[in-house]
């Protein structure tokens, strides 16, 4: 399969505030996808608001990126008034496209503002040519393939649709146990709307079987007394096999995670970055470093699993718990450098100590391992650790790194 004919894809990253936002850009992404108020899939993160919005696309502009603005909830009556504000707003801001996942937004954003253009979501569930040829004529640039196709299927998507329908795929993140994640587990459960950006993640949580005639007994779905995860999806990964994806059709490449830390952006963005790069310089040869592939291991993750891209997942659900793997935290994050006294002007974001062994995580290169021979407070007074959430403080270094550029230290047993 060559869907893309050697073109070189979009690396998409999520952001759920300004500082995710920022590593994203950092760390290579060619777009972000962000959300605001009440149309977004994602209630969790602060969201933007108008003012940072519009921030945030004069600096992706400025650095040659886009943004991507999602509103791709399924809204009821009630909030329809707001539609076009909120779409008004966004494209004032200068947004570079919006992602929708119903056709009445879709339309109302062709309507409000037609100079910007419009993703179909993965909300929708877009599964085969036929449906993504016909939101094409309707006015969408790119659909946002469900991530339930294997490689062949989006290949048979891209080779009958048009040149000018972009395909943006899902590479990296969590998976849903519900088709396209449209699910009503946890509103069933909690009251809390998937669809509305609000899940309470059910599927995570362990399930054991009770019968009517005997309450209070309840017995194990597995095969041991630990009981069993049995909805519980384990983490998507495609760092290993991106030339595949890329050779099936795909014009963007997604990462999951507009819930998670900077770091998390920061570490799988500037991976992908790396993976994409090494692809291009040799379309038919990728390899992936295994250091690259080390590289989305030290985020909180759960299990990987290459997903639905190869046929149905291999035990693609995690059924032994519902917890993340988490080996390595950021410690500090780089804002600058004192050549004077040769150390990096820091903050930090976990405490760490003299004698520690740290990790640079660098835009564009390999990690770097660092040495803490000694620390110093923002006025420069010796101390022995980083016990203040947020301090200033400076670490000895041989030389700059990068702003943006994160320290991380690997978890002690």
């Amino acid at each position: 399969m060559d869907g893309t004919k050697g073109k070189k894809p979009e690396l998409l990253a999520p952001a759920g505030d300004m500082e995710s936002f920022r590593a994203a850009l950092t760390y290579g992404a060619d777009a972000v996808y962000l959300g605001g108020g009440s149309l977004t899939m994602r209630a969790g993160p602060k969201n933007f608001t108008p003012r940072e919005l519009e921030d945030a696309c004069a600096l992706a502009h400025g650095r040659g990126a886009k943004v991507y603005y999602t509103c791709n909830a399924l809204p009821r009556n009630e909030e329809i008034p707001l539609l076009e504000q909120t779409l008004g707003e966004a494209r004032d801001a200068g947004v570079d496209a919006f992602i929708a996942a119903d056709i009445g937004v879709l339309m109302a954003a062709r309507r409000v503002a037609p100079e910007v253009a419009v993703h179909v979501s993965t909300q929708a569930g877009v599964t085969n040519y036929l449906t993504a040829a016909e939101l094409h004529r309707l006015g969408a640039s790119r659909v946002v393939l469900a991530r339930e196709l294997t490689l062949e299927e989006i290949h048979g998507i891209r080779e009958n649709t048009p040149r000018s329908l972009e395909l943006e795929v899902f590479v990296h993140g969590s998976m849903c146990v519900s088709f396209s994640g449209r699910c009503l587990l946890s509103q069933y459960l909690t009251g809390r709307d998937a669809n509305r950006g609000a899940c309470a993640q059910p599927c995570r949580w362990n399930y054991r079987l009770v019968e009517e005639k005997r309450p209070g007994e309840y017995y194990p779905i597995g095969e041991d007394e630990g009981g069993s995860y049995i909805l519980n999806a384990k983490d998507l990964c495609a760092i290993g096999f991106l030339d595949k994806v890329i050779g099936a059709g795909a014009s963007s490449l997604k990462i999951e995670g507009r819930a998670k830390s900077a770091y998390y952006v920061a570490a799988v963005t500037g991976a992908y970055r790396q993976a994409v790069d090494l692809w291009a310089g040799d379309p038919g040869g990728y390899r992936c470093p295994p250091w690259l592939e080390e590289e989305v291991r030290k985020v909180s993750h759960r299990a990987y699993t290459s997903g639905f891209f190869f046929g149905p997942p291999n035990r693609g659900q995690r059924l032994e718990d519902g917890g993340y793997l988490r080996l390595w935290d950021v410690v500090a994050v780089v804002e600058g450098y004192d050549p004077t006294a040769g150390r990096l002007l820091c903050r930090q974001r976990n405490k760490f100590a003299v004698g520690d062994t740290l990790e640079a995580l660098i835009p564009g290169a390999r990690p770097r391992e660092i040495q803490v021979p000694a620390l110093f407070d923002g006025a420069g007074e010796p101390m022995d650790s980083t016990p203040h959430p947020d301090m200033a403080f400076q670490l000895p270094c041989g030389g700059p790194l990068p702003r943006g550029a994160m320290l991380r230290r690997e978890r002690r047993p």
